[in-house]
């Protein structure tokens, strides 16, 4: 380790072109498009599906206005995330170890980490469910197999980030146009978009187990290590820094924000309304089914058993995968940040896949395979309760005049983001005593 330079992600600094000022909408546009699409792949990954499925099966379209929530936030915080680092050259990690009190920095980086191993668990369990589906290696195998994947990390880096996120992203998508047809075009599984709308106007978490899950998706969709990794990601384009400059990186990158989440969000609730269509109401799936294990047969009725199950199962381990590199950006982001620590990629992947792979082999190797949907969702509800620590610095940097000077957010998008911030916080407080007692009931079986 050495302290030998402040910047995080040193190697992305300025690496990407931006053309000069008159250049046309679509060389800009393909200039500063990607920092969201990468981080919109762990909006995507085995945690969000996992909150979906169960979403979907178990209450039908009733949380659906959850999932539109959440995507809508996550689109206000993101986008303020990448304003910061725009606007100050630095990302959030930096500014908080920089602005805020020495006794903070530890604190939040454990934080931080903690959240970045709640994620990594998601990715754990997704993988090895794929594995299960693909190649029908005992689930706790599986799991002990994800330990390696340093190396296939290692091995695919040699083709460049943008590369694999692009082949990641395409595999996300064809589930999302698997999806599309079976929704609007296949005439066995129409869904009843009246009660979808109803659903959508009439917002409730009446339903035992409904607000615990709705934490769930909240933590799966707008994720804490995401706010720190998109702040660092922006500054990998070679930016004037210009007013000029400055204020067209802002707009493209709001574009590239709004873009990727939003079809982020439209494979998720495809995904929940496949699954409410698939699984609700009928005979053979109990309460305690394990979804994401059977969530293939959601792309059954376009595909077929076998080939739902070979595509489900692929694009569930690319995501799977894909999320393990942001995962681990995202890692060297708020290490390097808060602490100044520099470590090779390789052995800060290992050390957060060791954190993560723990925990699922005791979880899985005490319980057996019958509960990783539990697992998923508990992960993505701690995920949820650690969003506060790195949404409320985000919000008070780029709101304030004496951080961000001229380029701190307008009255709307300021009023929009602290209103995301004040219902997260007070739907976390509001399912914090069922939540610890669901978690307790899923830990102890």
């Amino acid at each position: 380790m050495s302290e030998t330079s402040q910047l995080s992600l040193e190697g992305m600094h300025g690496t990407v072109k931006v053309p000069p000022s008159g250049a046309g909408f679509w060389r800009h546009w393909r200039a500063f498009v990607g920092p969201a699409v990468l981080v919109s792949v762990g909006y995507m990954d085995p945690g969000n599906w996992g909150t979906d499925l169960q979403a979907g099966a178990q209450f039908q379209y009733h949380l659906l206005w959850v999932v539109a929530l959440a995507s809508f936030m996550a689109v206000i915080l993101q986008i303020a995330a990448a304003r910061l680092g725009i606007a100050t050259g630095k990302d959030l990690a930096q500014m908080c170890r920089e602005r805020y009190p020495r006794w903070t920095r530890w604190p939040n980086w454990l934080f931080s980490e903690l959240a970045i191993a709640a994620c990594d668990l998601a990715e754990v369990l997704g993988s090895a469910v794929a594995l299960n589906l693909l190649f029908h290696i005992p689930l706790l195998w599986a799991v002990l197999i994800t330990g390696v994947d340093v190396l296939l990390l290692l091995m695919l880096q040699r083709f460049g980030v943008r590369t694999i996120e692009a082949v990641v992203f395409l595999l996300a998508a064809t589930i999302g146009v698997c999806y599309f047809i079976e929704i609007f075009i296949l005439p066995t599984t129409h869904p009843d978009f009246g009660a979808m709308v109803h659903a959508l106007g009439h917002p409730s978490l009446a339903g035992a187990g409904m607000a615990y899950l709705a934490i769930g998706i909240i933590g799966a969709t707008v994720m804490p290590h995401n706010l720190y990794l998109h702040s660092a990601l922006v500054q990998s384009r070679k930016v004037e820094r210009t007013e000029s400059g400055l204020r067209r990186a802002l707009r493209y990158n709001v574009l590239d924000s709004v873009v990727a989440l939003s079809l982020a969000f439209l494979i998720n609730a495809a995904i929940l309304v496949l699954a409410a269509m698939v699984f609700y109401g009928r005979p053979g799936y109990a309460p305690d089914t394990d979804w994401i294990r059977v969530a293939f047969f959601t792309l059954a009725p376009l595909l077929g058993a076998g080939a739902a199950g070979i595509l489900f199962a692929i694009a569930l381990l690319a995501s799977g995968q894909s999320s393990t590199i942001t995962g681990t950006l995202a890692g060297q982001v708020v290490m390097e940040g808060f602490l100044h620590w520099h470590i090779a990629p390789w052995l800060r992947r290992l050390i957060t896949r060791l954190v993560a792979i723990i925990p699922a082999v005791l979880f899985i190797g005490l319980r057996g395979d019958a509960s990783v949907t539990d697992l998923l969702t508990l992960s993505q509800v701690v995920l949820a309760l650690q969003l506060p620590f790195a949404m409320v610095p985000l919000l008070h940097f780029t709101t304030s005049r004496r951080h961000l000077g001229t380029w701190k957010s307008g009255w709307a998008m300021s009023t929009l983001g602290w209103s995301c911030a004040a219902l997260i916080i007070a739907a976390d407080l509001y399912a914090l005593p069922g939540s610890l007692a669901i978690a307790w009931h899923v830990l102890a079986g």
